[in-house]
């Protein structure tokens, strides 16, 4: 059975546009979905609480949840990867975007300063594990973005001592050809970070399955979206995703029925339904309880 790695970014990206939660609350989600077996979180982000209000106390947060290997912090910069560190983040997610457009909206920095603001973090943090997670990797609103630059990101950011890199569809743009293009090119080695802004966040997660990818960043409920991006729409839905990589044969180690009590929780505390799909329905039933021969027809045959 093929097993795929999860991190569910909810507590960060999926929080961060909507009105502030307190630390407490983004800590016990985060504790929620490791009791679900999610193996990494995305917990917080140490960026500057006037540019994402949402996000302010992230030490708050760390020092609830105390060290661990399965918290993850976004940081834009140098600063921001010291000041995670002090805090106790072992495990950071840095910014850099395949559009030059996104980039300036998002981080203020053409995309070579992004690449040497990456080299800084890397010496100010030496034994933090970092994930360059690059934006913007099939489509930006700015900007062509072609799948060869994206493979050549991939190349400067391994160069640059990037542990792991993920592909990010900031504003939802991808397609199963898109992805197929861009994985030819810069290989299955790597994470995708989806969103749902056309409601292709999950043709395409099984596209990068078939393809070889077996890490995914996702959020509970399909919470999410960029402030920065036009249009952008909420995180490929980790219950979703864990349905389909269920029926797939795929292990994912998360319990689904206790994923699906911690998104009722959530909404209770957001005060509003999740746009997750499979939040709203369910599980599906179990495929081996369906009778092994058809039941015979009691009435005439529909049309």
């Amino acid at each position: 059975m093929a097993a795929c790695t999860v991190r569910d970014c909810g507590p960060r990206d999926g929080l961060q546009p909507l009105a502030p939660l307190a630390p407490g609350v983004r800590a016990e989600l985060a504790r929620r979905l490791v009791a679900s077996g999610v193996a990494h979180v995305e917990v917080a982000s140490f960026v500057r609480p006037e540019a994402v209000p949402a996000m302010a106390g992230g030490d708050e947060v760390l020092a609830e949840l105390g060290p661990g290997t399965a918290w993850w912090v976004l940081v834009p910069n140098a600063r921001g990867a010291e000041l995670a560190a002090a805090a106790g983040a072992e495990q950071l997610t840095v910014t850099v975007s395949a559009s030059e457009g996104y980039s300036r909206k998002n981080t203020r920095r053409s995309i070579a300063e992004s690449l040497a603001e990456f080299d800084r973090i890397r010496s100010r943090v030496p034994t933090a594990t970092l994930d360059a997670v690059i934006s913007c990797c099939f489509g930006s609103p700015f900007d062509v973005i072609t799948p060869g630059a994206v493979a050549g990101l991939v190349v400067s950011l391994r160069a640059a001592g990037a542990d792991r890199i993920t592909l990010a569809d900031t504003t939802g743009t991808a397609s199963p050809a898109r992805i197929e293009r861009v994985l030819d090119l810069a290989g299955t080695d790597l994470g995708l970070h989806l969103h749902d802004s056309r409601g292709t966040a999950l043709v395409n997660a099984y596209a990068a399955w078939l393809a070889g990818v077996t890490r995914f960043d996702t959020s509970i409920g399909g919470l999410g979206g960029s402030p920065f991006a036009p249009g952008a729409g909420g995180n490929l839905a980790t219950e979703e995703l864990v349905l389909l990589l269920e029926e797939l044969g795929a292990s994912t180690g998360i319990d689904l029925l206790d994923l699906l009590v911690t998104g009722r929780w959530l909404a209770s505390r957001i005060g509003a339904p999740l746009p997750s799909r499979v939040a709203a329905a369910g599980r599906l039933d179990d495929w081996s309880a369906t009778p092994a021969t058809p039941a015979t027809p009691t009435g005439p045959a529909s049309p």
